[in-house]
């Protein structure tokens, strides 16, 4: 049975959210609301648009087509349900916050009434258990960082730019979009601090010091003085060009570099996680940290405590079970 059809079974109607064409961008709801979001969140939001449109219509619609303005309770009711069938909770609040926010954009455009939109509108999040973020992605060991380092000192300008995206990934906490983002002007080198905009253009200074400091000084020194992005592109023959780095080229890079050291493949978040993980064993309160990484509350800075995975292993370490491996 195809979303379409559920939603027509559940309500008893023949109303079908069918392909549409907005006359013009600025009364397109999804394109609205998606102008206004960052380039990193606009890819996560569109995709979460096009399930949510696919599952609607049974394949017919993507973003664009969609009717969004015809969306009624029941059909948001219909959505959470089959969303909740296919995907972990946390996948599906996303899916139903990004639809939220395209109803809510139908309305501000006059394309719903107020109280279309506000029953349309009113469909729960699904409830839901997940690990904590310090168990749901790898931090990374010393030795790891030696080898990607290594991996990076060639000599070459790709080299000395890779050392520094991992240097600012990892000391400096920094998601992939805020390392593409970073400028020339954002780095203080007399203070030792960078300037981030993250999430949501909220701002923090972050310190960078030791290892970290130096392989950032010693890319710009490469790099030259030219005000723009700090990360640039590097053509063939290692020529750096003056267009800066997507937030995919960042992912990609690690990607290289972790095949290159020998490393087991990491995510730029999973620096990020080292980073939060790290500063907690060594002490650091929780408020410090999390305003180190931007968070807007301490709750979710707990989520990188490694400390309590690390207690319950301990824990599980006492059991004894009486087997022994076959051949020993």
């Amino acid at each position: 049975m195809t979303a379409a059809l559920a939603i027509r079974t559940a309500t008893h109607t023949t109303t079908d959210l069918a392909p549409t064409v907005y006359t013009t961008a600025a009364q397109h709801p999804a394109l609205v609301y998606l102008a206004r979001l960052a380039p990193g969140s606009q890819r996560a939001m569109r995709d979460a648009l096009d399930v949510i449109a696919d599952v609607a219509t049974g394949g017919a619609c993507d973003h664009l087509s969609m009717p969004w303005h015809m969306i009624r309770y029941e059909h948001s009711e219909a959505i959470r349900a089959q969303l909740a069938t296919r995907y972990n909770h946390r996948t599906v609040n996303k899916q139903l916050s990004a639809l939220r926010q395209v109803l809510k954009t139908a309305w501000r455009l006059g394309l719903m009434d107020a109280e279309t939109y506000h029953r349309a509108a009113d469909v729960e999040n699904v409830k839901g258990a997940a690990p904590a973020q310090a168990e749901s992605g790898r931090a990374l060991e010393l030795g790891e960082f030696m080898a990607l380092v290594a991996s990076c000192q060639d000599g070459s300008a790709a080299g000395a730019r890779d050392a520094a995206i991992l240097a600012v990934g990892y000391a400096c906490g920094l998601r992939r979009a805020e390392i593409a983002g970073l400028h020339t002007a954002d780095f203080d080198p007399q203070a030792g601090t960078l300037v981030i905009r993250g999430k949501r253009n909220k701002t923090r200074i972050v310190p960078i010091a030791n290892g970290a400091r130096a392989a950032l000084e010693d890319w710009l020194s490469v790099r030259g003085a030219v005000p723009g992005p700090i990360f640039l592109r590097i053509r063939k023959g290692d020529h750096i060009g003056q267009e800066g780095l997507t937030a995919q080229a960042i992912y990609n890079i690690l990607q290289s570099r972790a095949d290159a050291a020998g490393v087991k493949d990491f995510t730029p978040h999973d620096l990020r996680r080292t980073y939060a993980g790290d500063l907690l064993d060594a002490g650091a309160d929780i408020v410090t940290v999390q305003k180190l990484m931007g968070h807007s509350n301490t709750a979710t800075t707990a989520g990188y405590d490694r400390r309590d995975s690390r207690a319950k292993a301990k824990a599980a370490a006492k059991l004894h079970f009486p087997y022994r491996k076959a051949g020993t």
